[in-house]
């Protein structure tokens, strides 16, 4: 039983912070690159807001438990997400190779993941604190960012699951309230 108050403190340590982007904040625009199907591309934040909504969803770290589970159920609901105007991009700190397998093998070719470098890391505030030393971590942190380039809806939770049922919620309301 001695490692259960380990792993809980390491929990405690680990934890994302709530974050900062509340509802309405303008979402800094950001220039990166990312894959598709294993194929890299440019990631322009507001190239993707022309089209319409974003979903913008970071998550830890590429064939990781939670990240896996969370890439492939944003990959099963892409259908719902572009019927209602939206596109999904995945942003973490890992490299763009690693981002290139991720796609194709977790994300099934059905989405962008894209590389958080600092600027965009400190921008949406999703550092985790508490990291492997020398990584780079995101928090699990999805944005619902509107034409306008405004936060529209926000959910910070290391939990993976519910963070696609709420995004495309949060999609589809603004899609009827237009």
């Amino acid at each position: 039983m001695r490692l259960f108050p380990a792993a809980a403190a390491l929990a405690l340590i680990a934890a994302p912070a709530f974050a900062a982007l509340t509802t309405g904040a303008k979402a800094p625009d950001f220039e990166t690159r990312g894959a598709i199907a294993g194929k890299v591309v440019p990631i322009h934040l507001a190239e993707a807001l022309k089209k319409g909504p974003v979903v913008l969803y970071f998550f830890p770290a590429a064939f990781t438990g939670g990240c896996n589970a969370e890439a492939h159920a944003f990959a099963e609901a892409i259908p719902a997400f572009k019927k209602a105007g939206a596109t999904v991009i995945g942003m973490s700190a890992d490299d763009v190779p690693t981002l290139q397998r991720f796609s194709s093998e977790k994300c099934a070719g059905q989405f962008a993941v894209a590389s958080a470098g600092p600027k965009v890391v400190q921008g949406y505030d999703v550092a985790m604190q508490g990291g492997p030393a020398g990584r780079q971590l995101t928090t699990r942190t999805s944005y619902v960012i509107g034409k306008d380039g405004r936060v529209a809806f926000v959910h910070d939770d290391r939990d993976p699951a519910q963070h696609v049922a709420l995004t495309l919620a949060a999609v589809q309301k603004m899609v009827r309230t237009r």
